[in-house]
């Protein structure tokens, strides 16, 4: 089987060496700091409960060693040995209410905070794609942008609610067990780290299996939702084609490569704790044999003995705790470094706030291309030294055969390019020096692919766009003869459509993208293939509704059909990447040409 561009992606970095990247680090800080109050509050409600939990096995020492022995050798009255525990019982509890109440706070806020910071960090990186240029979306993959803002903010999100404070209070516990250990016994404080070396081994061994597993299991989860994306969106056609079997196979070896890279994890896991656990009991068994021969011996007291045992797994815990922390800390420093991928890239251009240079009041729409060279992949040109002037209130057409060039010039009167050399001007103003808000006002666009967004139909029309009306966008759909087939639907203006308006016929969704173009009264109109996929009478109707559209407007349309356009004031004949023939329709056909070629190719 062929790969596709997802199992190459499943498959990309697979034995690329994952190191700790210190700028994505630093990324995950700077979006906490803001709440750097909330974590400080956080951490000393933590440091509160790790005191309570190093002070309760040390209740129970004084409990065995200063009173119940002394008691059962008559070197303490019960009364007195009984008042004394009693007091040591209450401590105990009310030692384990701190940590309950304090927990719980500790736990509410640091999920608050997390939560909020990932909720804000998802803002801002939706907010940022908007911004994007096209050529982001050209080359990443749907799912992949899905993975960076939900998935990718997920591992994140463990980083700030597992880590960034349970760090200091893993690193505290051992300390302080460590140092009341020492203070007990020396002896046998050094016969239970006598295992550190072994278990530092074991760590890093863990943490840098563990942090391939992580790295692996991004990018094969990316390649998932990339895949899914993709073909949900085109399922009519995987359908139509009969391609499910083969679609099952490629879906079923992405998949695959996710379920071994989830196993993999899954066995460095398996083997490092059961390893971990193997060495803390091998460490307690070491502890109870010379300790309960000191205790014999009445070297040792018996609560000492208690003491080593609790602190040993408590001890042993942490140690576990931070090896994973790290791999936890590895997972978001990869999914910081994927998202900082996302808000490295530059978004559109844009200028400072201020008055616009033109707007749909003052514009005239002249528009001027001035020796434009463009190409979407280096110098792969697309467009070569294309020069023409549009004049006010005129209409022309843009014609050639595929891959001619057509729809570039229309991307790029609308600012989704960024042009190579030459320039673009509207009334003269450098489009460069516009604002791609302010030159969007100007131009009102419809393209042959019709999106409809989940939502009313007023909501499709309007965009959402609180200072257009419903009378507003109601007079635009009766310019566009849309307002009739709205109104007999349920609702009418208020009627609910799916993603992609899928109960609408293609000539409907064409109506609609058409009312949507000009309710906001554009002073340029562009028209790209918007006529190529409707049925005759809905064609009638658009033509019908292009008379008015046009007038008082300057347009550039888009056609492969030449009967569409034949009543255009100028017609552009581009032909790879450059315009060949200027004119009229009765002008190109007497020059016998290749618009006269294209013209006998369609209607002989």
């Amino acid at each position: 089987m062929n790969q596709t561009k997802y199992m190459k992606m499943s498959k990309d970095n697979k034995d690329k060496k994952v190191k700790l990247n210190k700028d994505s680090f630093k990324n995950i800080i700077r979006f906490a700091l803001p709440y750097w109050p909330w974590f400080v509050l956080a951490f000393a409600l933590i440091i509160c409960i790790s005191v309570a939990d190093i002070l309760q096995p040390l209740i129970i020492k004084f409990a065995i060693d200063d009173n119940i022995s002394l008691a059962l050798v008559n070197e303490m009255t019960i009364d007195e040995a009984t008042k004394n525990l009693g007091m040591l019982a209450l401590v105990y509890v009310g030692l384990a209410l701190i940590h309950f109440l304090f927990g719980f706070v500790q736990e509410y806020t640091l999920q608050k905070t997390g939560s909020r910071i990932i909720m804000e960090m998802r803002n801002k990186m939706f907010d940022h794609v908007q911004r994007l240029p096209f050529s982001y979306f050209d080359k990443t993959p749907v799912g992949t942008i899905v993975t960076r803002i939900c998935n990718d903010t997920s591992a994140i999100s463990e980083f700030y609610t597992g880590v960034l404070i349970n760090f200091f209070n893993d690193i505290f516990i051992m300390v302080g067990i460590l140092i009341t250990m020492f203070i007990m016994d020396v002896r046998l404080t050094l016969l239970t780290i006598a295992v550190l070396p072994l278990i530092a081994f074991a760590s890093i061994t863990f943490r840098l299996k563990a942090r391939k597993a992580f790295h692996r299991i991004r990018t094969k989860l990316a390649a998932i939702n990339a895949f899914i994306s993709e073909h949900v969106s085109g399922m009519k056609i995987i359908q139509a084609f009969n391609m499910e079997k083969k679609k099952d196979e490629e879906f079923a070896e992405i998949n695959n490569d996710y379920y071994d890279a989830n196993m993999s994890r899954i066995k460095i896991f398996g083997i490092f704790r059961p390893f971990m656990d193997v060495v803390k009991s091998f460490s307690l068994a070491l502890v109870i044999y010379i300790g309960a021969k000191q205790v014999i011996g009445t070297s040792l007291e018996v609560g000492v003995l208690y003491l080593f045992i609790r602190y040993i797994g408590n001890f042993f815990q942490p140690i576990m705790n931070l090896t994973e922390m790290f791999n936890t800390t590895q997972s978001a420093v990869v999914a910081a470094d994927r998202i900082s991928s996302v808000f490295d890239t530059k978004p559109e251009s844009d200028h400072e706030i201020r008055e616009p240079l033109l707007t749909p009041e003052n514009c005239r729409g002249r528009i001027e291309f001035d020796h434009v060279w463009f190409a979407y992949i280096d110098e792969i040109w697309v467009l070569k030294d294309v020069s023409f002037t549009v004049e006010p209130g005129e209409s022309i057409a843009i014609v050639g055969m595929t891959g001619a060039g057509k729809t570039s010039i229309i991307n790029l009167l609308c600012g989704f390019y960024e042009i190579q050399k030459g320039s673009i001007r509207i009334d003269g103003v450098d489009i460069k020096d516009m604002t791609k808000q302010e030159l969007r006002h100007l131009v009102g666009m419809v393209r042959q692919d019709v999106f409809m967004f989940s939502g009313s139909v007023l909501h499709n029309i309007t965009l959402d766009n609180d200072n257009i009306t419903l009378e507003q966008a109601q007079e635009a759909a009766i310019m566009t003869n849309a307002d009739d087939f709205i109104r007999e639907l349920p609702g009418q203006y208020d009627y609910q459509l799916n993603e992609g308006g899928s109960v609408l016929s293609e000539g409907q969704r064409q109506l609609i993208s058409f009312a949507r173009a000009i309710v906001t009264n554009p002073k340029i109109l562009v028209l790209d293939e918007a006529t190529s996929n409707i049925d005759s009478e809905t064609e009638r109707l658009i033509q019908d509704a292009l008379v008015k559209l046009m007038q008082n407007r300057t347009s550039i349309s888009i056609a492969h059909r030449l009967s569409t356009i034949q009543n255009s004031d100028k017609i552009i004949v581009l032909n790879n990447g450059r315009i060949m023939e200027q004119g009229s329709h009765d002008q190109l056909f007497e020059m016998r040409g290749l618009y006269y070629d294209l013209y006998r190719l369609q209607f002989e």
